[in-house]
């Protein structure tokens, strides 16, 4: 049955903020986890590549149920997944203070990951649900600012409460927050939307998806053995299959001729695959680096990393009201080349380079993606139709999640080729130095190439009005 959008019963500016306090919450938790590493590694007695996994779980689990939960979200109700997304994160979130292995850590990050999914899959659309052409672009645009609040905001607070209290206080100073957000959604959102309702889940879609997934990232951590080349081959081998079933059902999880037919929609999901491949796995690096190559504490960590998500937070809002009234596409093509450049002078850090240096190097790559970001996501809201819009949604946070996911696979396998299973000693320290070199390149040919995957789109947006 169909069930009337909100708009009329909820006012916008409500919505917004709930969505956008929602949105604040796992960003932050992200980059705080990541000025935590090594004293999670200290604590916990973890390798590198075991640390990589406290990263990656979250985002391989949430890549896996971005899009089936967001074509749920479609059939039973949007509200009704957003608001069981915030209880389980606050409930996996007490739960990791009682964790004290790094295997149980990992399994309940993965659980993590689920409940991100559950949000991502859904806010995007709640928004675009309510807020029409012209005044979404702005939405947005505030909605990834508090996305980017929770990155800038993170390595500074991480970093305090790993310094003073250790790093299981991050996860105790989130608590309130989810509960906050719910008492939000339960008091101030009363209507729902489900534009799909009375259709089929897409179930065996789904599961051939997340086995392609899970089988291509594992793979990426045991290369160069040949059992991982084994894993990478069956996980393509299972997307071409999942790309055929797709085709053949009536309401796929993944529809894949909304890329075939729609050209600003294919050429945006593209563009914000490659960028999230090209610079999510630079926190990853900057935090070992900072903390283990030059030897700073996670307090001082955290205030240098904090340039890169204080730029995108700036220019974030102004991006996604430029793009109300510019062609998206532009400007989100600018935003990527700016990230490509700071990728490449990334290239050539090394221990003894400036901690300023460093600082002006990030605040040029939050500026790239300030641009990018915003116009990006409303060129792929805008070019879909309404029924279709949390399958659009999880599509963009599927690309997010997929992009990061494989910029911490190209991470994983440089370490694993580097440094093996050993602990970050000043023994390997050249092996590090040598995989976020390596890695860097990679990126940098990554953001290259997303260039021209952005300027691949043209004329004006489609809207869905």
């Amino acid at each position: 049955m169909y069930i009337e959008p909100a708009a009329n019963h909820t006012p916008k500016n409500t919505i917004l903020f709930v969505a956008t306090f929602a949105a604040f919450l796992t960003p932050f938790l992200g980059s705080a986890v990541n000025l935590a590493l090594p004293s999670i590694g200290k604590d916990l007695h973890a390798s590198a590549l075991s640390l990589g996994w406290v990263i990656s779980s979250f985002m391989l689990s949430s890549a896996i149920f971005l899009l089936p939960l967001g074509r749920i979200a479609d059939i039973i109700g949007r509200k009704k997944i957003f608001s069981a997304g915030i209880l389980l994160f606050t409930i996996s979130t007490f739960l990791i203070l009682f964790s004290h292995s790094i295997t149980s850590l990992i399994v309940l990050r993965i659980i993590q990951g689920i409940s991100s999914a559950m949000i991502y899959g859904t806010s995007l659309a709640i928004i675009t649900s309510v807020f029409e052409t012209g005044e979404r672009g702005r939405a947005m645009g505030i909605n990834i600012t508090a996305t980017y609040l929770g990155l800038s905001t993170g390595p500074v607070i991480g970093g305090l409460l790993t310094h003073y209290f250790g790093w299981r206080s991050i996860f105790a100073f989130l608590l309130p927050f989810g509960i906050f957000s719910l008492v939000l959604i339960k008091t101030k959102i009363k209507s729902e939307w489900a534009d799909s309702a009375g259709e089929k889940a897409d179930l065996k879609g789904s599961v051939i998806y997340g086995i392609s997934l899970a089988s291509f990232m594992y793979g990426f951590s045991k290369l160069p053995s040949t059992v991982g080349w084994i894993l990478i081959g069956a996980g393509f081998i299972m997307a071409l299959l999942f790309l055929l079933v797709e085709e053949k059902v009536s309401n796929p999880v993944f529809d894949v001729r909304m890329f075939l037919r729609n050209r600003v929609f294919a050429f945006s999901g593209m563009a914000a695959l490659i960028n999230y491949a090209a610079t999510s796995a630079t926190g990853f690096f900057m935090s070992l680096y900072l903390q283990y190559l030059k030897g700073l504490d996670a307090r001082t960590a955290g205030l240098i990393m904090i340039s890169q998500p204080l730029a995108m937070t700036l220019l974030s809002p102004v991006a996604g009201r430029l793009s109300d009234r510019k062609n998206p596409g532009v400007i989100a093509s600018t935003g990527m080349a700016i990230i490509a450049a700071g990728l490449i002078l990334l290239c050539f850090i090394n221990a003894e380079t400036p901690d300023y240096l460093i600082v002006l190097l990030l605040l040029l790559m939050g500026t790239g993606f300030g641009l990018f970001s915003s116009p990006n996501s409303n060129a792929i809201m805008s070019s879909v139709e309404r029924k279709y819009l949390g399958v659009a949604s999880g599509i963009v946070g599927t690309m997010r999640m997929v992009g990061q996911m494989l910029s911490m696979g190209i991470a994983m396998m440089l370490i694993s080729l580097y440094l093996d299973k050993k602990s970050i000693t000043p023994e390997t320290y050249p092996g590090l130095i040598a995989a976020m070199r390596t890695g860097f390149i990679i990126f940098s040919i990554l953001s290259v190439i997303g260039i021209f995957a952005s300027l691949a789109r043209n004329g004006r947006l489609k809207t869905n009005k």
